[in-house]
């Protein structure tokens, strides 16, 4: 990924030296595991934690003769050895050591996307709580269909970040597993106490079943939990970019000094992050594809995932990490304009109340189709004359035969929109 959208705890992860620094570890747990049932000498194990020493360069100069880099790993170390060098991958094959240091790389990876999540699920909380009786135009096919609060629009995000949370946590629990199965996944040379030994050392489960690798439907599933992760932002960002357009003008993302919206109009004040969210979404929904074409291998195993997750695993957590911690900017530093809301409300002269109309002519005996029609044709003659629907309504014959002037005011009230927000707020768990 580039360094644009890294950032460094993340990438540290993803970082050769912390690879191979957890391919070593996987090593380390393989020979006490031996040990520990009196195939190696305790004091060889001892050696080999104490004198190993990982040379990035060196590995490289290596494996430029090999063209294997497990290879290029093991003999690299065995430079920094003694005897005891020559339990290292004693009994192992590549991927035991390369799919189970994953894992580890993938729990501290996820480790992270949790926090992000967390973090930018208390900021919705936080706004939500902020805007819970702020009253807006909710919209629907992008015409304006009723009042809503703001705050609900906002705990509609917390409960699908709520359903995320729930996702990732599911799905880091089921990729916390390792193999060290052998060739083919028989335990031919390694015993599966050997597995289950270095699974416990290094915090892991061990797969029930392998071939030489670990199946790779955990990763697809993988890819596809963090592809709708992604996927809210762009669904969140999505709608911040259609509440900042001019016309509308609700909200805005916040816009420091010495900020330049355009090389050409100076007077832009553009979404930016919103939009890169919205982009960076289709490239990890790009990865998903190729996380599920990785899934069919030939026999017990080729490489035809390996040179593909080498880019999608790293890439997909950097640009979640990424994504998360800068929609949490976006959402932290809102700019909410709320005399906006109540001015695109009045804007459609009581349009938006025509259901509320409706309801109240059906309260009075008259058949829906009936009544119905006749706000039509108040809400048209609205649309096309200088008069708001509700001067046509309060001067309706038909209406004043069934409502009072009290009882059509009370249909404009915005305030009936806001009757039960504090009802779904605590749906959502938002006291």
């Amino acid at each position: 990924m580039i360094d644009r959208y890294v950032r460094p705890e993340m990438g540290q992860i993803w970082s050769q030296k912390n690879k191979l620094q957890q391919w070593l570890k996987v090593e380390v747990a393989a020979c006490q595991a031996w040990a520990n049932l009196g195939k190696i000498p305790q004091a060889d194990v001892d050696a080999l934690r104490e004198h190993a020493v990982i040379n990035v360069d060196r590995m490289q100069e290596i494996e430029a003769e090999t063209h294997h880099d497990v290879v290029a790993f093991t003999r690299m170390l065995s430079e920094s050895l003694g005897d005891e060098r020559k339990w290292v991958h004693y009994g192992l094959t590549s991927t035991d050591v390369v799919d189970t240091a994953q894992a580890l790389q993938l729990k501290d990876a996820n480790a992270l996307l949790m926090t992000d999540l967390q973090t930018l699920q208390d900021t919705l909380v936080q706004q939500a709580k902020r805007y819970r009786h702020t009253v807006m135009m909710g919209r629907t096919h992008g015409i304006q269909a009723e009042p809503m609060s703001f705050g609900v629009k906002l705990a509609r995000w917390v409960d699908e970040i709520n359903r995320d949370i729930t996702r990732l946590q599911a799905v880091t629990d089921e990729m916390a597993v390792g193999e060290l199965s052998g060739a083919v996944g028989t335990f031919a040379n390694i015993p599966p106490q050997v597995e289950q030994d270095v699974c416990d050392q290094l915090g892991l489960r061990p797969q029930p079943v392998t071939s030489q690798v670990l199946p790779r439907d955990l990763h697809a599933h993988y890819l596809s939990v963090l592809a709708l992760i992604a996927t809210s932002l762009e669904n969140f960002a999505t709608e911040i970019r259609g509440l900042q357009r001019t016309e509308i003008g609700e909200v805005a993302e916040p816009f420091s000094v010495g900020q330049k919206g355009s090389s050409a109009m100076p007077h832009k004040h553009n979404p930016i992050g919103s939009e890169n969210i919205t982009g960076l979404a289709r490239v990890i929904r790009g990865h998903m594809i190729t996380a599920f074409e990785d899934v069919s291998l030939w026999h017990e195993r080729d490489i035809s995932h390996s040179s593909a997750e080498r880019i999608i695993l790293p890439d997909t957590t950097e640009l979640l990490d990424y994504m998360l911690n800068r929609f949490n900017r976006i959402m932290t530093n809102l700019v909410v304009n709320e005399d906006r809301m109540i001015h695109n409300i009045e804007s459609s002269g009581g349009l938006v109340f025509s259901q509320q109309l409706l309801l109240a002519l059906i309260d009075k005996d008259i058949s829906r189709e009936t009544a119905y029609d006749h706000v039509q044709q108040l809400a048209q003659q609205a649309m096309t004359t200088n008069k708001t629907f509700q001067q046509l309504a309060m001067a309706s014959t038909f209406v004043n035969q069934y409502l009072t002037p009290a009882e059509v005011t009370a249909v404009f009230d915005v305030q009936r929109h806001l009757r039960y927000v504090d009802e779904i707020f605590k749906r959502v768990g938002i006291e």
